[in-house]
């Protein structure tokens, strides 16, 4: 899902006759039924009107442009994504995160820093990280940035356009620096290096048949996701499944090969108290079926537990494990075809 899609000609002109947040307010009412914040739309007036003249000062004028991109099985939105081709005629698209963001603070976790957002002092990811984290999700379950021989090449940068950073400052910090190279931060003072940024990878434009490679590509998790999930749970001891733990374990995949294969849709319910072993026979069913090449997913209703699995098995497992209140502990499947 998204808000906008368009080429980048048009969400030039449309930005500056103060046309786009009114798009977006009415794209989003007509997804979600309700009305985005005032904060919100006055958000993606700023914000959207500095990536315009970006745009414009480095003619970017034949790219396609995809705003508010929900990410797949996330209620987390991308910015903005750029697509188009480079000088060796590549299809490439870009991440932006558009933050405006004036000031920032150090924060004692590693990624993290102090920030106001939300009309609130509060610990927020680093921009670097988190739009590397955006670009990880994508090239792990977008089937456009991970099939075929020549998948769209994805790339990541934040442009905090209300913010001039000097030297010492919290979001330069020496632990960011490796996420920074990877994932750059641009400025108030780098419209014009966010520019170079973007024309070394999209210099060729031609974006009309790369947009619609991305908005036309399905999620599926990728061979090397499911690989490094399933071969996490495996490393892990405390997991380990016993007695009629394996027992129940043997029954479910047989269930899930039948009903996979023989197209019926079925449920099965493992009924236990607490401490009998449910989490642990979840979480080795969906290494045992990612390593099966299935698309699979584990949903529970605890934030909590699902935080540790994500720390456990590592950030990239957050396509797999998710959290929704409205669940207990529910393991899904379905044939998968996956690429490399």
């Amino acid at each position: 899902m998204r808000l906008y899609s368009g080429m980048s000609a048009d969400f030039i002109r449309e930005t500056a006759r103060n046309q786009i947040a009114e798009r977006l307010r009415a794209a989003f009412f007509t997804y979600y039924r309700y009305n985005p914040s005032p904060a919100e739309v006055t958000s993606w007036r700023n914000s959207l009107r500095a990536m315009k003249d970006v745009l414009d000062i480095v003619s970017l004028h034949d790219h396609g442009i995809l705003l508010e991109y929900q990410l797949p099985l996330s209620s987390r939105r991308i910015d903005c994504i750029i697509c188009g081709r480079d000088e060796e005629d590549v299809d490439q698209a870009v991440i932006v995160e558009l933050k405006q963001w004036e000031h920032c603070e150090a924060a004692e976790p590693e990624r993290l820093l102090r920030s106001w957002v939300g009309g609130r002092q509060r610990e927020v990811l680093h921009p670097s990280v988190q739009v590397g984290q955006y670009r990880q999700y994508l090239e792990d379950t977008h089937t456009a940035f991970h099939e075929g021989r020549n998948p769209v090449r994805l790339s990541a940068c934040s442009y905090l356009h209300n913010y001039l950073a000097g030297e010492a400052d919290p979001i330069r910090a020496s632990k960011f620096a490796s996420v920074m190279l990877e994932n750059p931060l641009f400025d108030s003072d780098g419209a014009d290096a966010l520019g170079d940024y973007l024309r070394n990878r999209l210099a060729q434009g031609n974006g009309r048949p790369v947009l619609k490679r991305v908005e036309n590509s399905h999620f599926r998790p990728s061979r090397k996701l499911m690989d490094y999930v399933a071969d996490s749970i495996r490393a892990q001891s405390p997991w380990v499944l016993l007695d009629e733990q394996l027992v129940i374990f043997e029954k479910i995949r047989s269930t899930v090969r039948s009903g996979l294969f023989g197209r019926r849709k079925q449920v099965v319910l493992v009924r236990g108290g607490p401490g009998t072993g449910k989490s642990v026979l979840a979480i080795n069913l969906i290494g045992a079926l990612l390593r099966e090449g299935r698309n699979a997913h584990y949903a529970t209703g605890s934030r909590a537990f699902t935080e540790t699995l994500w720390n456990i098995v590592g950030t990239r497992s957050r396509a797999t494990f998710k959290y929704s209140s409205a669940t207990s502990h529910i393991v899904s499947a379905r044939l998968a075809t996956v690429g490399s």
